[in-house]
């Protein structure tokens, strides 16, 4: 009897050891898990921050141009010189501009008055 107890120990003492062995694998395999994962997040963590700070500059940038934009003109101190407007590089020649939708009203109304009743 005792010699089956002796056996039946060495044989779970025996499966212990080999269950302590997948554990252990188990365990490092959680851990590179682990250092992977968190070398991730810290990635992400700067990469946020970046993008956070061109977030903050781009609408600093904004308030800006809405400020610039909402200032009035500031006119030149008198005695300075104007600069003329830049010439376009089609050699002088204009486009000419769209007509109102006044001017196109005028028009309208002179086509009715001049085509209409002759009799």
């Amino acid at each position: 009897m005792v010699i089956k107890n002796v056996v039946g120990a060495l044989a779970l003492f025996g499966l212990g050891l080999a269950g302590c062995d997948q554990s252990k694998a188990e365990l490092d395999s959680t851990k590179q898990q682990l250092q992977s994962v968190t070398a991730e997040r810290d990635s992400l963590k700067t990469q946020l921050d970046s993008t956070k700070q061109q977030l903050a500059a781009a609408q600093q940038q904004m308030d800006q141009m809405k400020q610039a934009q909402a200032a009035p003109p500031v006119a030149p101190p008198s005695g300075a010189a104007v600069t003329p407007p830049a010439k376009h590089a089609g050699g002088g020649k204009t486009t000419p501009k769209a007509p109102t939708a006044k001017q196109v009203d005028q028009v309208e109304q002179k086509k009715a008055n001049t085509g209409g009743s002759s009799m």
